[in-house]
Formats: C-alpha cells, structure tokens, sequence
C-alpha cells in the first residue's frame, strides 16, 4: 500500500506547522497516495516518480489498463487470434504509438491473456488514475467495444469480460447495452454512408435509407417523435462530450483523440442527416 506521501506529508507539516501542520500534512499525503496508487515501486523508486508529470504517468496507466483489458477481451474465449493481434496492432498503430510506450502498449495486452490476470485492481486503478471522469470511462470503454467488434461480431465470452469491465468502471448493464446498440448503429450508418453515397445524392428513398435514419437517431440517443429543439440539445451535448481539447484536459491521451473522431464525425453526419429529412 502506498504510504511515502502520508509520510512526507507528515515530515513538512511538522517542520512548518508542528502537531497541527503534521495531521494535514499526513490528511494531504494519504489523498496523494490515494491518487496514485501505481506509485513509487512499479515507476523506479523515489527520484524517478518526482521526474516523471502527473499526465505522464495518468498515461501510461490508461495505456497499460486498455491495451491488458484488451489482451484479456481476446482471450475470453480461451484463445487469441492472430486476428485479434492484427486488431491490438491496429490500434497501437492508429494511435501513433512508438518506442517504449508501443514495446510496454504490448507487453501489457500480453499480460492481460493470462488466466491471473488482475483485471479488478487493474481498472480500480485507472478509474483512480482519471478520477473517475465518466466521459475518460466512456471513450476507454468505447474503444474496448471498438476493438471486440473488430472482427465484425461479438461473441457471447468477449460480451461477458466487457460486461464485467463495464460494471467495474461504474455503468449499468442498460447503460453497456445502450453503448452496445449505439456503437452497432455507428457501424451500420457508416458502411450506408460510404455505400450508398451516390444514391442519396439522387435523394431516392429505400428501406436502407429509412434503415440510416433510424440508426441515426439512435447514435444521437433521441427519438423520431423528438421535435428538432431536443434533438439539437442531445447533438450538442454529445459534440461537446466528444471535443478532443475537453478530453484531454480530463486525463485522455492525446493519441487516444483519434479514435474519438470518428465517432464525432459519426455525430455530425448523423445530425445533418436528420436536419435534411426534417
């Protein structure tokens, strides 16, 4: 358990405030230790912990705690794929990842395969990492849904760990389904999107096309009966929860931003599709 921040906490209250400086200085410390609980013995001792930033160390505890509960995803069905390799390399890859943080990127998916893998403590300690920031959560849990369906499906093994990590995290099982359904929907309207392309331009009606609108309202969370005023509020929440400067100030990496825009991208297009129906 962490304890070096309770003790210098207390050491310089001491000395600058005597008895009362010391029980601040310890109330300090342990909030420090508290905050960072992947501290001095996994990060090189002492020294090296001070010459290493607060966002330095939020990230390599979001990459280690994404890319383990991603290995652990893969091997929820008692194997991982080369495919599903390919996918972890993929996103490493689409996050720019390089040098040391892509060699210990993969070390930690290749720890999360194994069966003692301490998933729990694992996510416990980036929820800490993030202060629990629910929008941070929700990215690191999208992109782990992202990665589970990379290969087109999401079998019922994979379905169950994300679940479990969901929950870990704080979401509600409707609320996990609901990101379930939304990413599907994202999915679908994308494929449309860059499929049908053409024929939309012509402005023909087709039940693909009614298929992309109601997946559209679906990716804004509102319904076809909303009146234009609701749906423009919960496409304006969603932007503003997605804006890649806001989830950076919040703890997200900023090579994790690149897998937000598309969904952002996804949001923009869905609202601009409803306007025009409307």
């Amino acid at each position: 358990m962490p304890f070096w921040g309770k003790l210098l906490g207390t050491l310089f209250g001491f000395m600058f405030g005597r008895i009362p400086g010391a029980i601040l200085g310890f109330i300090v410390g342990h909030l420090f230790d508290r905050g960072y609980s992947q501290d001095f013995n996994q990060m090189g001792g002492l020294g090296r912990f001070f010459g290493q930033s607060d966002d330095y160390q939020r990230q390599a505890i979001f990459f280690h705690a994404l890319f383990s509960a991603m290995g652990h995803v893969a091997k929820a069905d008692g194997r991982v794929t080369r495919e599903e390799i390919d996918i972890a390399s993929g996103l490493m890859k689409q996050m720019g990842l390089a040098g040391d943080t892509l060699k210990e990127a993969q070390q930690a998916f290749r720890e999360g395969k194994a069966a003692d893998f301490p998933l729990i403590d694992t996510l416990n300690e980036f929820k800490q990492s993030c202060f629990s920031r629910r929008d941070v959560l929700q990215v690191f849990l999208e992109i782990l849904i992202q990665a589970a369906y990379a290969d087109g499906r999401l079998d019922s093994a994979e379905q169950r760990v994300l679940e479990k990590i969901a929950q870990t995290l704080g979401f509600k099982r409707h609320e996990f389904s609901y990101l379930l359904s939304v990413y599907e929907a994202e999915q679908r309207f994308r494929s449309r999107q860059r499929g049908d392309g053409q024929r939309r331009q012509r402005q023909q009606r087709s039940s693909s096309d009614k298929q992309s609108l109601n997946d559209a309202y679906q990716i804004l969370g509102v319904k076809p009966s909303d009146d234009m005023a609701t749906i423009k509020k919960a496409y304006r929440k969603l932007m503003s929860e997605h804006h890649p400067d806001k989830l950076i100030a919040k703890g997200l990496p900023k090579q994790a931003i690149e897998l937000s825009k598309n969904k952002a991208q996804d949001i923009q297009a869905a609202y601009e599709m409803i306007k025009q129906q409307r």
